[in-house]
Order: structure tokens, then sequence, then C-alpha cells
């Protein structure tokens, strides 16, 4: 299979950017933060650009599409508003017309398009492909789960977890055929181990606004 994504040869794949989070730790919605300059795009306006370089389809799962209309994207509801992660995950996979989808957080402004056309181009002889983190696991398996490609084999397992009120995304695995990336190959790509990075607290937007000024300034 060949590395570009846009390729004939290569299935088509939709994006979705789960971007349903209600920014509690930051203090306001960090989806309109200006990273990139005050004239610049807010960092769902830049993730929903770097996602559609990438994909056939992009699609954005949010409960207040009405603020952002003007997004380049599918806008889609989060049929489970409190299912986490876990329910944009599956509102995004519903709504995608692609048999397999990149799907990313909307707080991700590091992301390595290197790496995600490595994903892209594997063969997609599994159902969940996701990275394995270095460090800072937020689950047992040590996944990325908002970085990672899912098929439409996982709607009806993710389902039945959201179902009986189980949003860790982590718990549907073992009914559906996953494929985990070893962190030296995501080393490959980001040896500095950014593009897993999120905003979550003000420390957070900290450390990547001087990451941005160091890269501005190299």
């Amino acid at each position: 299979m060949t590395d570009d994504p846009h390729s004939v040869n290569a299935p088509p794949l939709a994006g979705i950017i789960v971007a349903g989070g209600r920014s509690r730790r930051l203090g306001y919605d960090k989806r309109r933060l200006r990273l990139w300059g005050e004239h610049g795009p807010t960092l769902l306006e830049r993730t929903v650009e770097r996602v559609g370089s990438l994909c056939a389809e992009v699609i954005v799962v949010l409960n207040d599409a009405e603020q952002w209309s003007h997004l380049p994207a599918r806008l889609v509801a989060d049929r489970y508003p409190e299912g986490g992660p876990l329910g944009g995950i599956y509102s995004g996979l519903c709504a995608a017309r692609s048999e397999h989808a990149l799907v990313v957080a909307a707080d991700m402004p590091l992301l390595n398009l290197e790496l995600l056309r490595w994903m892209i181009a594997q063969p997609r002889d599994y159902d969940v492909l996701a990275p394995r983190v270095a460090s800072g696991a937020r689950n047992r398996l040590g996944v990325e789960t908002l970085h990672a490609i899912y098929s439409r084999a996982c709607l009806e397992p993710i389902a039945r977890r959201l179902e009986a009120g189980h949003p860790q995304v982590i718990g549907f695995f073992d009914q559906v055929r996953v494929r985990l990336i070893e962190p030296e190959v995501v080393a490959r790509f980001d040896p500095a181990g950014l593009t897993f990075r999120n905003i979550n607290t003000p420390a957070d937007l900290e450390a990547v606004q001087q990451l941005l000024a160091r890269s501005a300034v190299e």
C-alpha cells in the first residue's frame, strides 16, 4: 500500500474529531484557543484543517453545532453525551461513510502528520489500530485511544458498553481485532513525544504555548 492516504489505491478513510469536552479543568472553552496568534485559527479549526489534509471526510462530534457552522466538516451530535470519549467515537463512527475512521481529540495541537500518515497507510486488517504511550498512560493497556483508527465493526460492542454504563474506551477491545503500535515505532516519527499532548489544565496550556513559541523561533 502506498504511503499517500489520498491515493486511489488506499481505501477511503474518515476523520473524526471528538470535540464534546467541557473544559472543566481549564475553565473556558479550549476549542476556541488561538495558539497560532490573534488572527490565526482556533484550536478546533486547526484540528479540522490537519485532519482534512489526511482524510476523505471530516466529522466533528460536538453538541453546540450552531457555534461552529463555518467549519468545513460534518457536525454531528454526541448520541451519548454522558458517555465520554467512547460516546464521541461511537457517534462519529455512526456518521462515517468509510469503513475505517481516524479518531483524534479536539485538543491535540501538536499532531504529527507523518505518524498519522504511517498509521493510515497500514493494511486495514484490524478493527482498532492504536499507539501505546511511553509514559503517562491513562488506561491499563497504556493506549492513546483518541489518536487511533477504528472500524465500523466496533459499533455494536461499543453500543453494548455504553448501554451498560461502562464508558471506558478499552473496555470493548477484547471483542474486536486490535493492533497496538509500540512506543519505539511512534518515536521514529515523533522522537520528542509531542503528538499526544493535549490541553486539560492551565499548566498544559502554558507548556504547549512554550513549545509552539520555541518551534516558531527555530
